[in-house]
């Protein structure tokens, strides 16, 4: 039987390159693919097909920021598929990204300058806004929306012959620094991606530790800075040409300057073909590329608290069921 793989955020970057790489690698997945719109998805399906015109490639519409949306995208591949293989939950949002100048400057002058390239600490903030339910944008679509979407789908994941997979993009700006407990949602702040891609560290650690027994398991990757939708919007697009010519010099000295999105799915298609009991869990798995252009994958370990993992999971689950009772009506 095909492996059935469900890839969000699937229409551009990172997640585009990953559907053509993974049938690269095997032509007989059914791919799902999940954008915002059925416009974007079924462009993105065409656009998958011209290249491999054999390939077994469906779609479904969900807006990870619109709960309602999650709900019935689950309800809808309930219906369609008896099982998943994989999960790679991709999509994300940086909203209004704005760069801190002075402090990129200050890192010229302490010789910090090449870490905070290469992470973004403390040069890159957001402005982030309220859902229609009333959550912070960049929690739900990048953490909340996915998390809500793997309860949905326990029944594809759980108890199968083989191992279900759920794979995070997540990132190398993922710091405990700009994540609180008290602010999960990170309401006060101004660094929502930051905080969103720890929560999702943290959460994937918790997931683990709840579902490996039942044949899921969850791994956290980092792209890498890759040239993307996301990153054109930090400056202005005349700025990044003149940069260019600079960033491919910085990748002989940051190996997670990947750049393009075929090199930042590098860590994604290589846990595809990793048996998930012999992983690290506690490791994110890095798409690196040498200056000469030679893509490998870096394990590195994450630096969370399985104390505030569980307690996070906890805060989740409470909000779940707040969001549960709202949409009662969608549930089966």
């Amino acid at each position: 039987m095909e492996r059935v793989v469900l890839v969000t955020g699937a229409n551009s970057g990172v997640g585009l390159a990953l559907c053509h790489r993974l049938l690269e690698e095997d032509g007989r997945i059914h791919l799902c693919i999940a954008c915002r719109s059925v416009q974007k998805s079924e462009a993105t399906r065409d656009l998958i097909l011209a290249t491999h015109p054999a390939a077994q490639v469906s779609t479904v519409e969900v807006d990870l920021s619109n709960l309602g949306s999650v709900l019935r995208a689950a309800q809808e591949l309930r219906c369609r598929f008896q099982r998943l293989d994989f999960v790679y939950l991709n999509a994300g949002i940086m909203p209004n990204p704005q760069v801190n100048f002075k402090a990129l400057w200050q890192g010229l002058l302490t010789g910090k300058v090449l870490h905070m390239l290469t992470t973004a600490e403390g040069m890159m903030t957001q402005t982030d806004r309220l859902t229609g339910d009333g959550l912070q944008e960049v929690f739900t679509t990048n953490l909340f929306g996915h998390f809500i979407l793997v309860r949905q789908l326990q029944s594809l994941l759980c108890g199968n012959e083989k191992p279900s997979r759920l794979i995070w993009t997540s990132s190398s700006n993922a710091r405990e620094s700009a994540f609180s407990l008290s602010d999960y949602q990170h309401a006060k702040g101004q660094e929502s991606y930051s905080s969103s891609k720890y929560a999702t560290d943290l959460t994937s650690v918790v997931l683990n530790r709840k579902y490996n027994n039942q044949g899921l398991y969850s791994s956290v990757v980092c792209p890498g800075l890759v040239m993307t939708n996301m990153t054109y919007r930090i400056l202005p697009f005349f700025l990044w040409k003149l940069l260019m010519p600079i960033m491919w010099l910085i990748r002989f000295f940051a190996k997670t300057y990947t750049l393009t999105p075929y090199n930042g799915a590098e860590a994604h298609v290589w846990l595809f073909k990793q048996k998930p009991e012999y992983l690290d869990l506690l490791v994110k798995y890095h798409s690196c590329t040498t200056g000469l252009g030679r893509c490998y994958v870096e394990p590195r370990k994450m630096d969370v608290d399985e104390d505030t993992a569980e307690k996070l999971y906890q805060k989740l689950l409470e909000l779940e069921k707040q969001i549960l009772e709202r949409y009662s009506d969608l549930l089966d």
